[in-house]
């Protein structure tokens, strides 16, 4: 593991060091050779930079490097050779869709600029503060890279590589120029409610760091990131000074009435602005139910009436999850519990047995060894799995896939919770206490003990912890169900989805294209069916009573077809605007994403709840391609307006469909 400040370990240096051997005797054959002779060396060198790029530290040191690389020719002959030429705008393309030769090279580029930057690097025709300039708008125009977003573009390329660089020249160069537009993201990222703010965090460390630092001038700060820092290390009067937990525990005890109660409604106001729970909280928490300061609790917690009654009925249960599970290193469990209680799941009579023998639960030594390498050793596994239960049934919507190809489990974990939180608990249990879940497919039994791994064969750690313990489970089931469907002439998800996610899925099936050419295959009355199905003019005004699974074509900003993905339909109804939209899930960790050809994907502002995403029915439907439906309860497709459907189609063939009409 990297310590706090990007310094890899002695064991991470041990790895980084032949690999950077290894590059420098391949550049230095590169800078040798003669110039007809060069192209054969790059394809050698531009392969360990890769390697070394994406190594913890490698960044860095290839920083050091930047003026050798330069000299050695790497870029001769490219759109590199000349830099004072490049236009910053023009990297993102790169990055998104250029293959791993390309990339690496702007990579290369990039640390190049950062050494001219920071004066360590002297080439003619470009000053340190024109490549100053042209990094922070780099910067500016490259958020998700600085955040190291996840989409799928993103993700189908492995972003090691690139947030290893962005890194760099964020801690090269600072946030200055783009302080405003960064505080910005972090603000659209948490009104999303995900799980998963650890990144996040870390941003606004880096952040209150930076604007603290009385060597950095920076103006005045940028509007909401003292609501981001205060919520983190100042939420509260007796927090002013970010004390330390030691001292702010010593002061809870000398604490009057009035003053707890002042500390307990800070410690809700800035918690839910934010979605961010400072380390400071369940120490207030846990010495409220020490002391049974119940009704301070449910200030602190910042309760409605729905979920003050819920905790009240359920008192002994609460308490006790907060004694196990509520801790600093686990502090976003108090929003999780806070959110718990507001969805009034409690009432659900499985759900509090079922929470009981979580409590009690004990774990598997294998998924005790994940947890103690993921969350470290000062709480014990149970505790963390606990921490995750309570934010994976507050928060259904908040559920991210990670760096992981896993959408479709990912998917399943929020539909369970949202809709059947016992049955979540129940492969918990299977899967944490027995290291096996059990599942039935047309009959047949599937052991996912049995069988091999699914899509992702190493997963990723940026999970929440009940997506640690289920992901692989459930990916290698999801992978078993679709080996057993392939050959009957249609889309294995027909089948697939009712079985996998629930009861609840609906069994009629439509897909937009036929599965043997990848062809549009009668599109105009796929669209009629969703129309009829889903949209309250053209289905007799029928909510969405379960959530849907559907399948979207993902597109990059630029309208261009990226892959299939896994979505969830929660509701369609008019926005504020009185226009009809579609809140759907995305199980991917940022759901504010530009589709290209002017749809993007809305997460706030339009009438949506924390973790839904919209869109108008009609961009929604332009990037459909499969959804389930009620053979009984479909409406009229006849009825479905020619007006409504010619702008989908149009969308859709200037995007995904573009290269699949039939011939």
């Amino acid at each position: 593991m990297m310590d706090t400040h990007g310094t890899p370990s002695v064991a991470e240096s041990a790895q980084l060091q032949p690999l950077l051997e290894k590059f420098d005797a391949v550049l230095q054959k590169l800078s040798a050779a003669k110039p007809f002779a060069k192209p054969a060396y790059v394809t050698r060198v531009l392969d360990v930079a890769r390697r070394v790029l994406a190594a913890p530290g490698g960044a860095p040191q290839m920083l050091a490097r930047a003026a050798q690389i330069d000299r050695s020719g790497i870029f001769d002959g490219t759109d590199w050779a000349l830099p004072e030429r490049l236009q910053a705008r023009n990297v993102r393309a790169t990055l998104d869709q250029g293959d791993s030769a390309l990339v690496t090279i702007e990579l290369l580029s990039e640390l190049r600029w950062l050494a001219i930057a920071k004066g360590h690097y002297l080439r003619q025709g470009i000053s340190a503060e024109h490549a100053l300039h042209f990094l922070r708008e780099v910067l500016a125009l490259n958020l998700d890279h600085v955040f190291q977003r996840q989409t799928e573009a993103a993700r189908e390329k492995k972003q090691a590589a690139v947030a290893a660089v962005f890194q760099c020249i964020v801690d090269g160069i600072g946030y200055e120029n783009i302080l405003d537009q960064v505080v910005e993201e972090v603000w659209r990222i948490l009104r999303q409610r995900p799980i998963m703010v650890d990144n996040v965090k870390a941003m606004v460390t880096r952040l209150a760091g930076y604007l603290n630092d009385p060597e950095v001038k920076t103006g005045s700060a940028p509007r909401g990131v003292d609501r981001l820092i205060s919520a983190l290390y100042s939420p509260s009067h007796a927090t002013h000074e970010d004390p330390g937990i030691e001292a702010y525990q010593q002061r809870l005890e000398t604490m009057s009435s009035q003053g707890l109660q002042q500390e307990a409604a800070a410690f809700a106001r800035a918690m839910h602005d934010t979605g961010l729970v400072s380390v400071y909280h369940p120490v207030l928490i846990r010495f409220l139910r020490a002391h049974s300061h119940h009704q301070l609790l449910v200030t602190a917690l910042g309760l409605s009436s729905t979920g003050s009654e819920a905790y009240l009925t359920f008192q002994e249960l609460v308490d006790r999850l907060i004694d196990e599970a509520v801790y600093p290193e686990t502090s976003q469990s108090v929003y999780g519990l806070t959110c718990l209680l507001e969805r009034g799941i409690l009432y659900y009579p499985p759900v509090p047995p079922a929470l009981w023998r979580q409590i009690n639960l004990v774990l598997t030594p294998e998924v005790e060894e994940t947890f103690s390498l993921v969350y470290g050793v000062l709480r014990a596994p149970r505790v963390h799995l606990l921490a995750g239960v309570l934010c994976t049934l507050g928060q259904p919507l908040g559920i991210g896939q990670g760096d992981n190809p896993t959408c479709q489990s990912a998917r399943a974990l929020s539909m369970w919770a949202w809709n059947d939180p016992d049955y979540l608990l129940q492969i918990l249990a299977w899967a944490a206490r027995d290291g096996e879940v059990i599942v039935h497919f047309e009959g047949q039994r599937i052991s996912s003990r049995e069988l091999q791994a699914g899509l992702a064969p190493t997963l990723h750690p940026d999970l929440d912890p009940v997506s640690l313990v289920l992901v692989p489970h459930l990916d290698r089931i999801y992978w078993e169900m679709g080996r057993q469907s392939v050959g009957r002439g249609e889309d294995s998800h027909k089948w697939i989805n009712p079985e996998f996610h629930g009861w609840w899925v609906n069994r009629g099936f439509a897909i937009a294209v036929d599965i043997h050419t990848g062809k549009l295959k009668d599109y105009e009355q796929f669209l009629r069916g969703f129309y009829a199905t889903y949209h309250p003019y053209y289905n007799g005004n029928m909510p969405v009573i379960h959530p849907q699974p559907a399948g979207v074509a993902a597109t990059d900003s630029q309208g261009r077809f990226i892959g299939w993905h896994a979505i969830t339909i929660l509701r369609v109804a008019l926005d504020v605007q009185s226009q009809m939209r579609v809140y759907f899930y995305n199980p991917n960790n940022d759901s504010g994403q530009d589709w290209g050809c002017g749809v993007q994907v809305s997460t706030e502002g339009n009438g949506e709840v924390f973790g839904e995403s919209s869109l108008p029915i009609a961009e929604f439907a332009s990037r459909l391609y499969i959804f389930h439906y009620d053979p009984l309860e479909i409406g009229d497709r006849d009825r479905v307006a020619p007006e409504d459907l010619t702008p989908v189609i149009e969308m859709a063939q200037q995007s995904w469909a573009r290269d699949r009409l039939p011939e």
